[in-house]
């Protein structure tokens, strides 16, 4: 069994309830929903919109590989509605993003597939919630 962490963000429509229902199609695909964070509102990053995001971080465990997950996680998106994803920097609203942030602890480096996220580090609206889970996680042992 393998761990993976998750970045959600929406930032149209019901965000709150697109997070909900990609957490739960989450666990339905890539595997059990260990721990999740609170939604967190949070302004757009890397573009300017009048939509403000709703983030939060997932922690799930998996037997799929990293590139399987990568292909789960997609399917989800354009199930709910997502039709391009940003490429290059060039940052739209969403329905939903999910982004893999981190699964075990290996490096993949592929031109459509960066683990751990590289801009991770870079953004609070990933950071925050990520901190939030893996500090309960630590409690808990």
């Amino acid at each position: 069994m393998h761990t993976v962490y998750f970045s959600l963000g929406s930032n149209l429509g019901d965000k709150e309830e697109n997070l909900r229902k990609a957490i739960e199609e989450i666990g339905k695909l890539v595997g059990d929903v260990t721990r999740q964070s609170t939604f967190h509102v949070t302004e757009p990053w890397g573009f300017q919109s009048d939509h403000q995001f709703v983030n939060a971080a997932i922690c799930c465990a998996t037997e799929h590989t990293p590139r399987e997950v990568l292909t789960l996680t997609q399917r989800i998106e354009r199930k709910m509605g997502r039709g391009k994803k940003s490429v290059g920097g060039h940052y739209h609203d969403r329905i939903i993003d999910i982004d893999i942030l981190l699964y075990d602890d290996i490096t993949v480096d592929e031109p459509d597939l960066k683990i751990p996220h590289p801009l991770m580090h870079e953004r609070d609206f990933v950071m925050i919630p990520l901190r939030e889970i893996l500090l309960s996680d630590n409690e808990k042992k």
